[in-house]
Formats: C-alpha cells, structure tokens, sequence
C-alpha cells in the first residue's frame, strides 16, 4: 500500500503509524462494503468497526472515497505480492507459467467476494484513482506478459512476441471468470479442476 500514501493527504506526519492505520482502516472497511455496498456503508459504521471515533479516522483519510482507493489498492496489491514471486520459481517457462496461474487462480478463489467488489465500486472512484488502480491492473497484466516473453525468447512457447499480451489479458480474464461467472461454474468444477483445465488450454495454444 506504500504507493497509495502519496495519493491520500493526512494529518499525521509519521509515514509508518500512517500505513498501519490505514491497513486497520481497510480490514474494518472491506468487509462492509462487500456486505452492504459502498454507497450503503457510512464512515461513523467504518469507524465503530475499526473502534475508533470519526474525528481519529479523519486524521488518516479525508474522505469515504479515500477509504475506497485504499481498499481497491489492497486487493490489487495483495495479487501482485503472491504472484510475483512466481517469476523466481524455476528457470523453466512453462512450470513458472503453471505455478503464476495456480497462485493466481486460488487467490481469485480466496478473495472473490473483493474481485466482485472492486469492479462493481470502481466506477465510484475519482478519475485519477480510477488511473491509478488501471495501471495496478496493467502491473498484475504485465507478471503474465513478462513469463510468456521469458518463453518465447526460450523456445518454450510458439506464440510471436506482438501476443504475449494478448495472452496475459487472456490469462486475467480466466482467472476472474471463475469470481464473475460462479454462479454456474462452481457448481460444474472444483477449484482443481478449474485451474488444471484453464492450465492445459492456455498451455496447448501457447505450445502447438
């Protein structure tokens, strides 16, 4: 979340109390607006949750908006941390594929209900944090991207380099299919089973 801190003016001057504050905002927060919906939740019940009073919570935020930037800050970033470290699994392209999707994919499982939520709420936000949450989106993107280049470049996949992005938008949107159409393929699939067959398909157009 350290980028996020010079997006959000605060009273308090001490960067590190200031993200430790604002990660307790957003674990009182998250759970609400998924609940209740953004527009629905009020910054006094924010405050009761965190159990702090609404002149405090404004030390650290200016606005209910702010609460929201950080929310949709957090969950972008919580995906980049666990699938980045997948670029270092393996010198082999195709198993360091395979493992970016599983963590992924499992993460999409874990935090759906927050997936759902930030692509329904995003639209609340201003013009210049829909920007910035974009290009944390284009970030997660570019994980993907930069696997299959490492692939092309190897031998390990035979798709030319001008698609690798195509790919990796390909992969994301997988993954959130599995939050935006649970409705009907959680009850056809298993997590496992989701994920080893999203594995094989993208693996066989990016190696026949």
């Amino acid at each position: 979340m350290g980028k996020s801190l010079k997006k959000i003016e605060s009273q308090v001057k001490d960067k590190e109390l200031i993200e430790m504050r604002r990660m307790e905002i957003v674990k009182a927060a998250v759970d609400l607006f998924v609940r209740k919906g953004f527009h629905k939740t009020t910054v006094r019940e924010i405050a009761r949750e965190f159990g702090m009073s609404i002149g405090t919570l404004y030390e650290y935020i200016r606005t209910k908006e702010d609460i929201l930037f950080l929310v949709c800050d957090y969950i972008h970033t919580s995906f980049g941390m666990r699938v980045r470290p997948s670029l270092e699994i393996t010198p082999d392209s195709v198993e360091t594929l395979k493992g970016a999707i599983n963590t992924y994919y499992r993460m999409i499982d874990e935090m759906q209900d927050y997936l759902l939520f930030l692509y329904q709420e995003t639209k609340s936000l201003s013009h210049g944090a829909r920007k910035y949450i974009f290009k944390a989106e284009e970030e997660m993107t570019e994980i993907f991207e930069e696997i299959l280049t490492r692939g092309i470049e190897d031998g390990s996949f035979k798709i030319k380099s001008k698609q690798a992005g195509l790919f990796a938008h390909n992969i994301m949107v997988l993954g959130q299919m599995w939050a935006f159409r649970r409705w009907a393929l959680q009850k056809r699939y298993t997590l496992n089973s989701y994920i080893d067959v999203q594995s094989s398909l993208i693996l066989k157009e990016l190696t026949s």
